[in-house]
């Protein structure tokens, strides 16, 4: 009785493993592509947004930080490079992150790396950075920048929040 049980309760336990491995694998690819849609809908793909100040209701992806402004660029590189440049910032801290289509970290660099800013080349395979720009290949060729700057509520707003506002992302010129 036992034995007769026996191929498809294996059958079983092997299709719900190979379930849950696809979806452990695949989960990432998932999350990664609804919060593009979601960050590109408020200002388009390949192009930095710059968000505005925190209130109770900002929440597209998660709950955000009221002592951070937030500008972001969901990119793309089917199209070619992708040129990121964030000047310095008279803020007590930023950081800019680049993930990638797994959503893993595929670039970091904070005001105490660069403070002076950062220039920095999205690159799909076959592709070289240009001249003063860190050269970076995010996995699968999509993903997100992510600009955080910290709010120093002594000194000037509008300087930060200007300084903040000059950072650009957009699609290097063909060559």
């Amino acid at each position: 009785m036992i034995a007769r049980w026996l191929a498809p309760l294996a059958l079983g336990l092997f299709a719900a493993l190979l379930a849950w491995h696809v979806t452990l694998a695949q989960m990432p690819y998932a999350l990664m592509r609804l919060a593009t849609s979601r960050v590109a809908a408020a200002g388009g793909v390949n192009r930095m947004t710059h968000a505005p100040l925190v209130t109770a209701k900002s929440r597209a992806i998660v709950r955000p930080s009221p002592d951070l402004l937030y500008s972001s660029c969901p990119f793309n590189l089917a199209g070619g490079r992708v040129l990121i440049e964030v000047p310095a910032i008279a803020a007590p801290y930023w950081s800019l992150s680049v993930f990638d289509a797994r959503t893993d970290t595929a670039f970091v660099r904070n005001v105490r790396a660069a403070p002076a800013g950062v220039r920095v080349a999205l690159l799909g395979q076959g592709r070289q950075a240009p001249a003063g720009y860190a050269g970076v290949r995010p996995q699968g060729g999509r993903g997100i920048a992510l600009l955080r700057v910290l709010i120093d509520r002594t000194r000037d707003f509008g300087m930060i929040d200007k300084a903040r506002r000059a950072a650009r992302c957009g699609m290097a010129p063909q060559r």
